[in-house]
């Protein structure tokens, strides 16, 4: 169900546009960078893309519309007085657009008052591909006084010792990337522990 509404989000421009385009030329090349952009779009949802995807649907229904407005004055300079039933169609579109772009943004606010709780963990992909020979025995999610965190237990097939998984991770010293552009403003922490028995590599926020 969540993908198939995604999907339409990622579409519902093309679809606005097909709907009040009037010439063949414009048409077709604001179509097709709408299509291109639902496309990116979709390749976020699905996580074929690496982007944050709230940020992704933010960007999107800002650049839409304005790419479509784009497009109509473009028209508008090599066609005539529109008659009163393109109006009403570009009126509609106007609303739906912006119904679009007020629940999205409704939804960003959303979430970026829920980062401020701290309870929730990054997610899976968060987590360091494991190189040849370490395989993950188990992962989970814990909390704490400094909020959640994504931890992974692992152990190597070869035989190396705990210090040597660690450093074949390449994670002797915690590093942080960027988690989001625009609403997600944390940092996703990465790093690994010894803790005497085995090693547990973690993904944690930072603020």
């Amino acid at each position: 169900m969540l993908t198939v509404l995604g999907v339409f989000f990622a579409v519902a421009p093309a679809v606005v546009w097909t709907t009040i385009a009037r010439t063949r030329s414009v048409g077709f090349v604001i179509g097709g960078a709408l299509l291109a952009g639902a496309g990116l779009l979709i390749g976020v949802q699905q996580g074929w893309i690496e982007a944050p995807g709230p940020d992704a649907h933010l960007l999107f229904t800002v650049l839409a519309p304005l790419l479509i407005a784009c497009g109509a004055g473009l028209e508008g300079r090599h066609e005539s007085s529109p008659p009163q039933k393109w109006i009403s169609l570009r009126n509609g579109a106007i609303g739906f657009l912006g119904a679009q772009f007020a629940l999205t943004l409704v939804a960003g606010l959303l979430y970026a008052l829920l980062l401020g709780e701290g309870a929730d963990a990054p997610p899976s992909k968060a987590l360091p591909a494991l190189p040849p020979g370490i395989t993950m025995t188990e992962e989970g999610i814990s909390c704490g006084s400094g909020g959640c965190w994504r931890a992974m237990t692992v152990t190597s097939e070869d035989g190396l010792s705990r210090p040597e998984i660690i450093r074949q991770l390449g994670l002797q010293r915690e590093s942080c990337r960027s988690s989001g552009w625009l609403l997600d403003w944390r940092d996703v922490c990465v790093g690994a522990k010894d803790n005497g028995r085995n090693v547990t590599v973690y993904a944690g926020w930072g603020y």
